[in-house]
């Protein structure tokens, strides 16, 4: 019952993804929205980065779960996502004149940066619960640099950072959208040689060393996948909370005898649908103004999350 369940839950979701193309200012026809520029140039674009967005972060929960056998890592808690957000930011508050397509290197610089961080302060993947404790002191470090930084910039700067910090998917283009898929293609390949490890990882370090599985390697290479899939979306769009966390747990609610190499597929469905779903009151809801798709996944996730949590257990 549950496979069919989800089925029509994500058909669901994305079917209100795409009808939400018809509504906004001008509200535009069903029938026209082929035609209709602001369609095809505006929130057509904005919903396939909603979905490859989604996509990444869905994906990378589920991996630094698997890979630290705890469902409550999440990037928010390991310093990537605070990583990579310090690495856009610090040169737009230092005005250093660097051009927009360095925006997913220093993302990526930055998410690498926390990653070895977390990794080095834990001994280098030792301890799953060491990594998760460590990298959740990094990013409390990362995001208290972040607050110094908006402390220095000014006022329209502030702003930006703001809005970027929530996670923002406003006057994105088909660029942005250019600028996110190579990253996701080279990606790919690493994330499915990935996940047969990470479900020999979940059965424990003693069990998967005697499956011959070098586990500190195999943990920082989990960790290194993540920090590719997250860094390109945090450069486009921000940190886009609780997706991360939210997906991997509706694709093991909704398949609660499969194994990580079918959850990964739904986590990366499941995320695709979460953030685009949540893009429709971040666009509609205060129209013509429009705020952060993060601060709605936020709204939406946390008491989601909980009551997953309540449903399932929380399992170290």
């Amino acid at each position: 019952m549950r496979p069919y369940l989800q089925l029509g839950l994500v058909g669901a979701a994305l079917a209100l993804a795409v009808g939400g193309l018809a509504f906004g200012t001008p509200v535009v026809p069903l029938t026209e929205l082929a035609g209709e520029p602001v369609v095809t140039e505006l929130r057509l674009p904005r919903l396939v980065l909603a979905l490859a967005a989604g996509a990444s972060l869905g994906a990378a929960g589920l991996v630094l779960q698997e890979a630290l056998r705890n469902p409550l890592a999440v990037p928010e808690l390991l310093g990537v996502s605070s990583g990579a957000a310090l690495g856009v930011a610090a040169p737009l508050v230092l005005a250093l004149p660097l051009p927009l397509a360095a925006q997913p290197l220093l993302a990526l610089g930055g998410a690498a940066a926390g990653g070895v961080l977390t990794l080095l302060a834990a001994g280098f993947g030792r301890s799953p619960s060491a990594v998760l404790l460590t990298g959740a002191a990094v990013a409390a470090a990362l995001q208290s640099a972040l607050l110094v930084l908006m402390v220095l910039a000014d006022q329209l700067d502030l702003q930006l950072i703001y809005r970027y910090l929530l996670g923002s998917l406003s006057a994105r283009t088909w660029d942005d959208v250019t600028g996110l898929w190579p990253w996701l293609v080279v990606t790919l390949p690493a994330l499915v040689l990935c996940a047969p490890v990470l479900g020999v990882l979940r059965l424990g370090d003693d069990d998967a060393r005697a499956l011959g599985v070098r586990v500190r390697r195999a943990r920082v290479a989990a960790l290194a996948v993540a920090v590719l899939l997250l860094a390109p979306v945090v450069a486009v769009c921000g940190p886009i909370a609780w997706v991360g966390f939210l997906a991997p747990h509706l694709a093991r609610w909704l398949n609660p005898g499969g194994d990580a190499l079918r959850w990964l597929p739904w986590s990366a469905v499941w995320g695709a649908a979460l953030v685009a779903v949540a893009d429709l009151p971040a666009r509609l809801a205060l129209a013509p103004i429009e705020t952060p798709v993060g601060a709605w996944t936020a709204l939406l996730g946390v008491p989601a999350g909980v009551a997953l949590l309540r449903t399932r257990g929380v399992r170290g």
